[in-house]
């Protein structure tokens, strides 16, 4: 939908919030979840998707009868994709996920093939006129990377996949994108990581050679191909929890000449740990209802002199802050409510979304912007008892709420 008329920017939930490994499960949700949500928020109106499809049901999806279904379904219901999340492969609810949520990673060809079919999938999807993109993971979990030859590996495959999407413009009219999604203890974990990457290896020689070599372009020809279908996914909640100012950080991708794709909306959480001992405790405990079996939670710790630390999951900070007794503050990456600035005693990092709607005036006509709270299954239960219809409906509300504020 564009939520504060046609200069607003797509906005959208993303579906990967529901359950739905197989395509008839995916497809069930729409009837159950999101004609609901479209309906509390903009009945009658076109409503925009952010579409999760798992290697199984885009299979399934590239069914001729499957597919024709899908779009008129589409059509009757005043509904549109024009995004996909492509980061997620395989089961993503009611069974650990954990680092497995990374694979297969962008050094195999699985990743690859999968996200070459996604586009092939969006390609029909995608009204005309409008342009369409795909988040995916940031290259790989870090500690699986174990030299040059990977990232290489990463970059080549990364590289074909722009001229596929490349190739989906030529015979369709369609601009598709790829959007790397930076996140912590990933290979793409920070800003300044991600414009390397970009400048050194999507953009660098080698990419630029690779392209030649399948397209017979020239030079300049394949710069611009790489650096047209290739974007960022900047995450609100994998930002914050970086403690990258969103300033510096939209200044830092546009400098490099690095487009970001799409925006996904999402809030971390936030706290701090004064020292008191039994303060922190209290805060200890009352944080470890947050840790699950199911996803990672990253934390990142920032101490009064500056000095970062980084955990891989709660369980691993939660252990190391029982023995610390100095003063630092964390932020975590789990999904929370975005409506929600008060978490008991911790807050979200709902001030960080707000500044970054403000720098971007509310968002432009082709932007991409899609709320991905994720966690409404492991949430507390004191944070998700309304229900996920209401609770979706009431987080787009409060992103649309955002955007007039800034456009007024």
């Amino acid at each position: 939908m564009k939520p504060d008329g046609p200069s607003s920017p797509h906005l959208s939930y993303c579906t990967n919030i529901h359950p739905a490994e197989s395509w008839a499960t995916v497809r069930e949700n729409f009837d159950r979840y999101v004609l609901p949500v479209r309906e509390q928020v903009s009945p009658g109106e076109p409503f925009g998707l952010g579409l999760r499809l798992s290697g199984q049901a885009s299979e399934e999806l590239t069914a001729p009868a499957a597919l024709d279904e899908f779009r008129e379904f589409l059509d009757q219901n005043g509904l549109y994709v024009f995004t996909l999340n492509g980061f997620p492969y395989g089961p993503f609810h009611g069974q650990p996920v954990k680092e497995d949520v990374y694979l297969p990673n962008w050094m195999q060809s699985e990743r690859l093939a999968y996200t070459d079919r996604l586009a092939n999938l969006l390609e029909i999807l995608l009204p005309e006129g409008m342009d369409g993109t795909i988040s995916t993971v940031p290259g790989a979990f870090a500690a699986l990377i174990g030299g040059e030859a990977d990232v290489e590996r990463m970059t080549l495959n990364l590289v074909r996949h722009a001229v596929h999407l490349r190739r989906i413009e030529e015979r369709s009219g369609k601009h598709l994108s790829l959007a790397l999604e930076p996140e912590p203890w990933c290979y793409l974990e920070r800003v300044d990581q991600t414009v390397t990457f970009f400048r050194e290896h999507l953009f660098g020689p080698r990419a630029v050679e690779e392209v030649r070599s399948l397209t017979g372009g020239s030079v300049s020809e394949a710069e611009e191909l790489l650096r047209k279908h290739l974007t960022v996914c900047f995450d609100g909640c994998h930002m914050a929890v970086e403690f990258e100012e969103p300033r510096a950080a939209l200044r830092a991708f546009e400098a490099e000449g690095v487009r970001i794709g799409k925006y996904q909306i999402s809030a971390g959480l936030h706290l701090t740990f004064s020292g008191d001992a039994a303060t922190d405790a209290g805060l200890r405990a009352q944080l470890a209802e947050f840790a699950d079996s199911v996803y990672l939670h990253q934390v990142v710790e920032r101490r009064e002199n500056g000095e970062i630390r980084r955990y891989l999951d709660l369980p691993e900070a939660l252990a190391a802050a029982a023995t610390d007794a100095t003063p630092r503050e964390w932020r975590v990456h789990f999904h929370v409510p975005l409506f929600r600035e008060q978490l008991g005693p911790f807050r979200s990092t709902q001030a960080y979304l707000r500044e970054l709607i403000g720098l971007l005036g509310g968002g432009t006509p082709d932007a991409h912007w899609e709320v991905e709270t994720y966690t409404w299954g492991v949430l507390p239960e004191e944070y998700r008892s309304e229900g996920v219809v209401a609770a979706v409906a009431r987080e787009l509300r409060w992103v649309i709420d955002e955007i007039r504020a800034v456009r007024n």
